[in-house]
Order: C-alpha cells, then sequence, then structure tokens
C-alpha cells in the first residue's frame, strides 16, 4: 500500500509539526494545491488499500473522492498520507492535511477542545474481539485474565477498561503503536485476544497468516460512530464535507445512482432531485463549488450505497450486513437533511 501512498508517515507528521499552523481557508488552499490531502489508516482491505493495479481504493478513499468530486469535479485529485494513531491528530492540526478519514470514533473529548470538528458519520460501528478458534472462547466473559492487543492511544483501549471493569472481568492490556503491528503481535501469540471496531477486525483478520483459525467474538462493547474530522474553525470546509456526505445519503434516498443521475439532470419532476443536481437551483455557491457539485460527487464517485456495496457490503470479503448502516427509512441509521 505504501507505495500508492503520497507520503509516509514519519515525513508527513515530521513536514506538518514544522509547518506553520493552518489557516481557516483550507478551501482556497486545496483549489491552489490541486488536491485534496486526507489522512487515512495503515492498509486496512474494504476501507483504503491498493489493489493489484496499484490504485488506491476503499469505503474511506471514496470519501476523500468525493470531497475532491465536489471541488475540482475529478476524484482522482487526492493525496493520501497513512498516519498512526499517535500522529493522525496532531498531523491534522498543523496542517500536513485537510481531513482524517481513518475510523475515528466520535466522541465528547475529541470533538471539544483539541481544535478538531467531526462532520458526519459514515459508518456506524460497534468494539469487538478476535480470538482464536482454538481457545474455546465463546464470548467476552471467557477472557477473564486474557491478554488483549490493542492500538495505543485509542478509544479501543478505554472501552475495554470500561466494560471489563464494570462487569468485574479481569485483563490485561498490550498496546502497539499502529494496527499493523497489533495484529502481527496478536497472530504471533503475544496475546490471547485482539480487539477493535468489529468493521476493522473483519478487515485486518484478512491478512494473518491462518485467518480460518480465528472467530469473530459475537459480542459488541461499544458504539461506535465513525467519520471524517476536519479542523475547528473553518465552516466553510466543515460544511462541504458534511455536505458533500449528505449528497451521496439523499442520492440512495431518491434513488439517483451514478448510472441514472445524467437521464434525471436532464429531467425529472422531483422538485429535490433537481436542486440536489443543480437543476434550477444553484445549492453549491453556498458551499463555495460549483452548481455541478453533487452532480459531480454521484456520478463520479457514487451514492451512499454504492459506494457502502462496492467496498465493504454482502458482495465483497468484508460481507458487512448494512445493518446500522442502512438508511433512516429501511430501519438503519444513515440520513441526510433535506436538500431545500
Amino acid at each position: 500500500m505504501r507505495s500508492a501512498i503520497s507520503l509516509l508517515a514519519a515525513a508527513a507528521l515530521g513536514a506538518a509539526l514544522a509547518a506553520a499552523p493552518a489557516s481557516a481557508a483550507t478551501l482556497d488552499d486545496t483549489r491552489a494545491r490541486g488536491t485534496v490531502r486526507c489522512g487515512i489508516s495503515t492498509a486496512s482491505p474494504g476501507f483504503a488499500y491498493t489493489d493489484n493495479q496499484g490504485a488506491l481504493k476503499g469505503f474511506n478513499i471514496d470519501w476523500c473522492r468525493a470531497v475532491a468530486a465536489a471541488i475540482f469535479g475529478d476524484p482522482g485529485k487526492i493525496e493520501a498520507t497513512v498516519l498512526t494513531p499517535t500522529t493522525n491528530f496532531a498531523t491534522l492540526s498543523a496542517g500536513g492535511v485537510d481531513m482524517l478519514i481513518s475510523n475515528l470514533t466520535w466522541t465528547f473529548n475529541r470533538d471539544n477542545g483539541g481544535g478538531f470538528e467531526f462532520t458526519q458519520v459514515v459508518f456506524y460501528d460497534g468494539q469487538g474481539f478476535a480470538v482464536p478458534k482454538a481457545s474455546g472462547v465463546k464470548s467476552v466473559a471467557d477472557l477473564k485474565g486474557a491478554s488483549i492487543c490493542v492500538a495505543q492511544g485509542t478509544t479501543t483501549e478505554l472501552n475495554i477498561g470500561d466494560y471489563f471493569t464494570t462487569h468485574n472481568i479481569a485483563y490485561k492490556i498490550v498496546t502497539y503503536g499502529d494496527w499493523d503491528a497489533v495484529r502481527v503481535a496478536y497472530d504471533q501469540g503475544r496475546c490471547d485476544a485482539w480487539s477493535l471496531d468489529r468493521s476493522g477486525l473483519a478487515a485486518r483478520m484478512q491478512a494473518l497468516s491462518k485467518p480460518e483459525d480465528h472467530i469473530l467474538l459475537p459480542d459488541t462493547i461499544s458504539k461506535e460512530p465513525l467519520g471524517p474530522v476536519v479542523r475547528q474553525n473553518d465552516a466553510q470546509w466543515s460544511h462541504l464535507v458534511k455536505w458533500t456526505i449528505f449528497a451521496a445519503i439523499a442520492a440512495e434516498e431518491l434513488g439517483v445512482d451514478s448510472k441514472n443521475v445524467d437521464e434525471l439532470k436532464k429531467g425529472t419532476a422531483n422538485p429535490e432531485v433537481k436542486r440536489l443536481l443543480g437543476v434550477g437551483d444553484d445549492l453549491g455557491q453556498k458551499l463555495g463549488v460549483g452548481p455541478d457539485w453533487a452532480y459531480n460527487v454521484i456520478k463520479k464517485v457514487g451514492n451512499y450505497g454504492e459506494i457502502y456495496d462496492r467496498n465493504v457490503g454482502e458482495k465483497t470479503p468484508l460481507r458487512l450486513a448494512r445493518g446500522l448502516n442502512n438508511l433512516w427509512k429501511n430501519g438503519g441509521l444513515i440520513i441526510a437533511p433535506p436538500f431545500r
């Protein structure tokens, strides 16, 4: 994956910390540079990875591409920087990236007082556990006294402390600096269990030496609303990222996708579809982009359902059912405000 990433994590952090604090005009800076810079996690199948042709793909990558499509009409105008749990917020704060999209959980402390702002949830998840099949462990209750591998500086570590203390289960935390190091340590038997968001486990377990020898326990011990993070005090940029996500969600709700968007743009009786696609109304001017911004997102990246299904859905190796990530009208939590 590193061959497809514009900067290595260490170099990115060093450059970011050496730079002056970023101004509030992120959209202007992005236009002048010609790319949207996104901080992502280390290789995670389905979320951020390179395919056999060296192309950068994944659910998280597509949200970065969607923002680029909204600004430039070209989803390829992105730079992706691999960041670790201990470097991502510092790099964003210093201006090394324009947004973080690396399965970060929206929490009170992260959203208040640190200079950061979560824009919108793109994936509802919960924390789970992986264990070797041979261990005989069937649930979290069986992990009494177990050592558990986690990434340092994440909500994963804090959630385990809360849950195991509340349920009077003895445990030992074993921390590592990044997600790959955690996977390797677990694979080498340096801990009894491995904990992460369930989607992250489903993705990263594929890289174990013998994935078939491990199981994902049925327990979910937390709620993990995941979404992009931007710097605080730049309302224009925050709104652009937020409404780019809403455009993809609204498109699925309205039955607009990458295949029929051209036909609907030429003529539809639905007023909200017209507004979404910039027919008659120019909503883009309030975001600082062109009238075709949402059309470009849908046409060149897809609606929310298309983004989900091709990257992590039930027909992919991850086989993640929509569940909470269904549209609100289908019993899920995914919803967009009206485009009017």
